[in-house]
C-alpha cells in the first residue's frame, strides 16, 4: 500500500476506537498534517541554529518494529533488548543531534525532579541508559521519502522519532500560536507505553533543551496487558479486540475493568473470567444493587420524589456524609500520581461504606415504625450516590449519567464543581427506577 493510504486507514481505526469507548478529545493529531510539518521543520532550524545539529554518516543494528538503533552490546542473543528482530543498516550520510552534550544536564534534571519519571523502576531504567553513556543521535534518512523533508536539504527526511516527538507541541500551535501555545505548555504529564520511554524521557528532554523550551513536568509510562499469564500477539492468536469486549460486555464495565484490574504503571493480566467478576461483584451487586434499592424505596415511600422532610443528621450520617466529602480529594490524589486503580479503590470503597449503612439503618424497617428517620437515611443515601455517581463519570460515563436522571440531577449540575456546591433537592420527584448493571454472565471459551 502507498504509506500514505496505509497511515489513513490506522488513524481512522483509532479515530473509530475513541468513539466507540466514549472517550472524547479536543484534536486529534496527524503527523502528516500540513501544520505538523511546518512546525517540526521550525524546531529542527531552531536546533541548528543552536549549534545541535551537524551533517555525518551513520551505520548500525536497527529494528524496524521498535523504530530504534541499537550498538552491539544492547543485544540480547543477536535480537533488540525489546525482542524484536534486527537488521544491518549499511553507512548513509546522515544528520546528528548532539545528544551526548545533555547527559549532565539530564541528570541534573533527574536529580532535581525526582518524580519526572513514573514508575520508580522505570525511571530506574532511563537512568540507568543515561548513566551508560549518551552517544549522538542519527536524525535524518536519504534511504526513503517518507517522511518530513529536513529544511534546506531534501535528500533527507527527518527520522522518525524527532518528527513524532514534536507532534505534542505541534498540535497546541508552536511556534506559529504563541498564546495557545504557552497556555498549555509545558504539559503537566506525558502517558506513554513503557516500550517508548526512552525516546520521551531522554530524547525528547534533550530535544526541548536544545530548542530553549521547557521540559513536561512528568512522564508516565504504563505497562502492558498480558492474557492469562501469556503475552498478547497475533502468533499466538490471543489477540482480544476492545470493540468484541464492549460488544459481549458492554461498554462501561469494560472501562471499569480495564482501569480497576492493574495498578497503573505495571503490567497486568486480562481474563474474561476476571472481567465479568469485576463487573459482577463492583458495578451490578454493589453500585447498582445500592442503586436500585434506594431509589426504589424512595418511589414508593415518599411520594415517587426526594424526601422534603427530615431529621436533623446523626453521627452515622454525618460519618458517611463526611467520606463523600473526602471523596474528591482522594481521587484527584490519584489521578495526580497516575493511580488510576486507586481512583477506582476509592470509589468501590465508598459505594461498600453506603452499603453497610443501609444494611445498618434499615430503612425498610424504619418505614413501620419512624417515617421521618427512613426519609432521612434516604435522602443521605440519595446525596451520596449523587456525588458517587458524579465522581465516577470519567470511569463510567454512560451508567454514572443514568444513576444521575434517575436522581433527577440536571445536566448542567454534573461537574466536579457542584460536589460541594449541589445537592439533591428536597421535594424533587423522581422517576420509577431502572436497573443500570445487567449481571454478565461467564462463558469459558467466548
Amino acid at each position: 500500500m502507498p504509506p500514505q493510504d496505509f497511515v489513513d486507514e490506522v488513524s481512522q481505526s483509532f479515530r473509530k476506537l475513541l468513539t466507540e469507548l466514549n472517550i472524547s478529545n479536543d484534536c486529534f493529531i496527524r503527523t502528516t498534517d500540513d501544520q505538523h510539518k511546518k512546525s517540526v521543520q521550525y524546531l529542527w532550524q531552531k536546533l541548528v541554529d543552536n549549534g545541535y545539529i551537524y551533517l555525518g554518516s551513520y551505520e548500525g543494528w536497527y529494528s524496524i518494529r521498535d523504530e530504534c538503533y541499537y550498538i552491539e552490546s544492547e543485544l540480547v542473543d543477536g535480537m533488540a533488548p525489546t525482542g524484536s528482530e534486527v537488521t544491518w543498516q549499511a553507512k548513509e550520510p546522515s544528520y546528528f543531534f548532539k545528544l551526548s552534550a545533555f547527559e549532565g544536564k539530564l541528570l541534573k534534571h533527574y536529580e532535581d525532579n525526582p518524580e519526572f519519571v513514573g514508575p520508580e523502576t522505570r525511571k530506574n531504567e532511563v537512568l540507568g541508559f543515561i548513566k551508560g553513556g549518551l552517544r549522538d543521535l542519527s536524525i535524518s534518512r536519504t534511504s526513503f521519502k517518507w517522511g518530513v523533508p529536513v529544511p534546506g536539504d531534501d535528500n533527507h527526511v527527518m527520522y522518525v522519532w524527532i518528527d513524532a516527538l514534536a507532534n505534542y507541541i505541534s498540535a497546541i500551535g508552536y511556534p506559529h500560536d504563541e498564546e495557545n501555545f504557552h497556555k498549555f505548555w509545558p504539559a503537566n504529564v506525558h502517558i506513554v507505553g513503557k516500550d517508548i520511554l526512552r525516546f520521551h524521557a531522554v530524547y525528547w528532554p534533550a530535544f526541548l533543551m536544545a530548542a530553549g523550551l521547557p521540559i513536561p513536568r512528568r512522564i508516565f509510562a504504563h505497562g502492558w496487558w498480558t492474557k492469562d499469564g501469556e503475552k498478547i500477539s497475533k502468533s499466538l492468536g490471543n489477540v482480544i479486540d476492545p470493540l468484541k469486549l464492549v460488544e459481549k460486555y458492554g461498554l462501561d464495565q469494560t472501562r471499569f475493568f480495564l482501569m480497576a484490574e492493574v495498578n497503573f504503571g505495571n503490567d497486568g493480566d486480562f481474563s474474561h473470567e476476571k472481567l465479568v467478576r469485576k463487573a459482577n461483584t463492583n458495578l451490578a451487586n454493589e453500585l447498582g444493587n445500592l442503586c436500585q434499592r434506594t431509589l426504589t424505596m424512595v418511589f414508593k415511600n415518599c411520594n415517587k420524589a426526594v424526601p422534603s422532610k427530615i431529621l436533623p443528621f446523626t453521627v452515622e450520617d454525618e460519618a458517611l456524609l463526611s467520606k463523600t466529602r473526602e471523596l474528591r480529594h482522594l481521587c484527584g490524589e490519584a489521578v495526580a500520581s497516575q493511580a488510576i486503580h486507586k481512583y477506582v479503590a476509592a470509589m468501590v470503597s465508598m459505594v461498600w461504606d453506603a452499603n453497610k449503612y443501609i444494611d445498618d439503618m434499615e430503612p425498610w424497617v424504619l418505614r413501620k415504625t419512624d417515617e421521618e428517620r427512613m426519609a432521612t437515611v434516604l435522602y443521605v443515601l440519595m446525596e451520596v450516590l449523587r456525588v458517587t455517581a458524579i465522581l465516577y463519570q470519567p470511569l463510567i460515563p454512560t451508567s454514572a449519567n443514568q444513576i444521575l436522571d434517575q436522581l433527577g440531577i440536571p445536566e448542567n449540575e454534573r461537574t466536579f464543581n457542584h460536589l460541594e456546591s449541589g445537592a439533591i433537592v428536597k421535594g424533587a420527584p423522581i422517576s420509577k427506577p431502572t436497573g443500570v448493571f445487567p449481571r454478565l454472565d461467564f462463558e469459558a471459551n467466548p
